[in-house]
């Protein structure tokens, strides 16, 4: 039964054969080899990934940030495939241009760069890389990049959106403010450690050891710890310090100043009321000191028992010392905040 039902079996497929299109056979010819190009182009896709990230994870074995030219930045970052996030500063780090606030940043930099590389979470999803402009000025041309140091995300997929390029000027470049910005954008959550540093240590028992030296000289009169004159000139000196943003540098880590890479022009004073430069702060506590020596002057113009023409001479000098710093204090308020409607003497 089954050696007769062979033959018929044959027969009808040959039949179904038969009936198929004539025009289909050249169709599955090409179906097949559109197939075998799709699978060897996702190999090769494969293949060419894993080099990628072979390399990577060998730089980074040597340095926690490598340094990048403009192929290796093409090569990497901008050409597919890539899975793996990429965080790059682009820099100028060379003497002859000058730039204090890359240095710092760097600083910043490496000790995120190197808390990311010695932690156990330690993968292949993010790398840390830089491009100085004297190394890379072609990336730079082509990114359209005129200022540095900036920070950006270069995410595994897609091109960087706003939200990755680092907003350095309103945040500053602390290390820990680096890492939050990473988490944001990549789920990858830095914890960072920074190396040990005795020198607030050292200058504190500095401080401590200079008083009880003192004390101890003057163990037999100490009736200078009741100058009035003396708490008033260390309390002012607080206040100074507090009310310029000292602290507020301290916490986010600002530039100094910033050079405009254009015309080499120095911004001391920054243009929006949610950042400022170190500059900045020295300059209002400089202002505030000088307001507080011409309230004092007019305060001894007004209470003093002396000659009416040194007195005269005093109220002068005071109330000048007021109107023309406050004025100036007041023009950098308003600089500021842009649309602030009061001012005493102009100058801008």
């Amino acid at each position: 039964m089954g050696a007769r039902g062979a033959p018929s079996r044959r027969r009808q497929a040959g039949r179904r054969l038969r009936y198929l299109p004539t025009g289909s056979f050249p169709f599955l010819l090409l179906l097949l080899l559109l197939c075998i190009q799709l699978g060897g182009g996702q190999k090769k896709k494969e293949n060419l990934l894993a080099e990628k990230v072979e390399q990577l994870m060998e730089w980074s074995s040597r340095r926690s940030i490598f340094r990048m030219n403009g192929d290796k930045f093409r090569k990497f970052i901008k050409a597919p495939p890539r899975n793996y996030s990429m965080i790059v500063m682009f820099t100028a780090l060379q003497p002859q241009r000058q730039c204090s606030v890359c240095r710092q940043a760097n600083e910043e930099y490496q000790i995120l760069a190197n808390s990311w590389r010695y932690s156990s979470a330690f993968c292949n999803k993010l790398f840390f890389s830089m491009v100085d402009y004297d190394e890379g000025s072609d990336v730079f041309q082509q990114l359209n990049m005129n200022s540095a140091p900036t920070f950006m995300h270069f995410p595994p997929k897609g091109r960087p959106k706003r939200a990755d390029t680092f907003d350095l000027q309103r945040i500053g470049f602390a290390a820990e403010q680096l890492a939050k910005w990473i988490a944001d954008r990549t789920d990858v959550h830095i914890r960072v450690f920074r190396p040990p540093n005795y020198s607030g240590t050292i200058a504190l028992a500095l401080l401590v050891s200079l008083v009880g030296g003192l004390l101890y000289l003057r163990r037999n009169n100490l009736e200078f710890i009741y100058n009035k004159t003396g708490w008033a000139m260390v309390s002012l000196c607080i206040v100074f310090a507090m009310t310029s943003g000292q602290m507020w540098n301290h916490i986010r880590g600002p530039p100094y100043a910033h050079k405009n890479p254009h015309n080499g022009q120095v911004s001391y004073i920054h243009g929006s009321s949610q950042a400022q430069f170190v500059a900045e702060s020295h300059i209002i506590l400089v202002l505030n000191a000088a307001i507080t020596m011409g309230m004092v002057l007019l305060n001894e113009a007004a209470t003093s028992k002396g000659d009416v023409g040194k007195r005269r001479i005093i109220c002068l000098v005071g109330l000048g010392l007021v109107v023309f710093f406050f004025s100036f204090l007041l023009s950098i308020f308003r600089s500021k905040y842009h649309g602030y409607p009061y001012s005493d003497l102009d100058f801008e």
